[in-house]
């Protein structure tokens, strides 16, 4: 007898709706709309997002408010290979105009090196006349050539050091004087600098150098060793005499000799001539920057100044800011030295800022440099 086989019925966990064109075709619609719907978001926050950035862009470069506008011009016409971003969006008569209402008016002197009194402090003093004071005068143990301090602003962050014995410092160039510039780590690994910092500019034709030629006349051990004078540059004398002391002053390389500067360069503008600053209308019309600057306290205590920019944590200093540095740290003479995209400090043969030059670490090539050597 043969086994009937069992039919086996497979009953659906769900049934599917037969599938039409109707269907098919709100579907399409559906979707059509979801995307048509997304685009139209997308175009309002798109348009939204346009107009605000034009609107804040306008009100800024254009509204009642000058600060953005100073800051701005000031700061583009200063770095003389940018200055493209302010005749883009204003007028001569407008940077004029703004120019003439931010810059530096001089102490009309020259520095008294008589005014300068060396003074040796004991370890044990205990009574300061500031924080700053104290700060500069309390040196790290087992340090008796110099101190780094850390400064920082509401637009700014930098360091600044102290140099306890100024006989130590002295002008280095590059060696390819008059055919390139050096970066600043080559230089004081070959000079066996304990510190190195930008001194001073350099002739720039079309913004695009190599740092081979020094602005101005250049010092070096009582000789001029490079003497380009450019209808662009201004400032005056910065350097150290034989005595080791700071001069700054507006004067012939002649008069300079005969001053017996064994060191200097030419730059500016002054900040501080036989302690009394210079009056500064606005930001001082260099706009904001990185800055790097020199100066020196009665007692003879050597400042090196330079100041991070064109970072998010520090968008740079002005005029202002770099001259409240010297004043609150004592100095007696200071001056403004090359800044921008020169501001480098080193420190044994380690970068300490942060250069935006764009090349290796950030460093640019360049012909005159302050060293320190032990």
């Amino acid at each position: 007898m043969k086994k009937r086989s069992k039919k086996i019925t497979v009953t659906p966990l769900y049934s599917v709706p037969p599938i039409n064109e109707d269907t098919k075709n709100k579907k399409s619609t559906k979707k059509e709309k979801q995307k048509w719907s997304f685009k139209k978001k997308f175009a309002i926050i798109g348009g939204s997002t346009f107009i605000v950035g034009l609107s804040t862009f306008l009100f800024l470069f254009y509204g009642p408010w000058p600060g953005f506008r100073n800051f701005w011009i000031t700061s583009a016409m200063t770095t003389m290979s940018h200055q493209y971003l302010a005749t883009w969006f204003y007028s001569d008569e407008t940077i004029q105009e703004v120019l003439e209402a931010n810059k530096i008016i001089e102490v009309g002197e020259v520095s008294d090196p008589d005014l300068i009194n060396f003074r040796k402090y004991g370890s044990n003093m205990l009574i300061y006349k500031n924080k700053y004071e104290k700060e500069i005068l309390t040196k790290d143990p087992g340090n008796d050539l110099y101190k780094v301090i850390n400064v920082s602003g509401k637009t700014y962050q930098g360091f600044l050091v102290a140099i306890y014995d100024p006989s130590k410092i002295s002008i280095a160039t590059t060696q390819y004087l008059g055919k390139r510039g050096e970066a600043i780590t080559d230089v004081a690994k070959r000079e066996n600098a304990v510190i190195a910092m930008n001194a001073g500019g350099f002739y720039d034709p079309d913004w695009n150098s190599n740092g081979a030629i020094p602005h101005g006349t250049v010092i070096q051990n009582g000789k001029v060793v490079s003497d380009f004078q450019d209808a662009n540059m201004g400032g005056g004398f910065i350097g150290f005499t034989k005595e080791n002391k700071l001069v700054l002053g507006k004067m012939t390389k002649e008069e300079a000799l005969e001053m017996g500067y064994r060191d200097a360069i030419e730059f500016g503008p002054f900040l501080i001539v036989n302690g009394k600053s210079s009056f500064i209308k606005g930001n001082g019309g260099w706009g904001i920057a990185p800055r790097t600057a020199i100066g020196q306290r009665k007692d003879g205590i050597v400042l090196f100044l330079v100041i991070n920019g064109r970072l998010p944590s520090s968008i740079g200093a002005d005029m202002v800011d770099l001259t409240e540095i010297m004043e609150n740290y004592g100095a007696y003479n200071a001056a403004n030295l090359d800044g921008g995209s020169s501001s480098e400090l080193v420190i044994k043969n380690e970068i300490i800022n942060t250069p935006v030059a764009g090349g290796e670490n950030g460093l640019r090539d360049m012909s005159t440099f302050w060293i320190v050597k032990e």
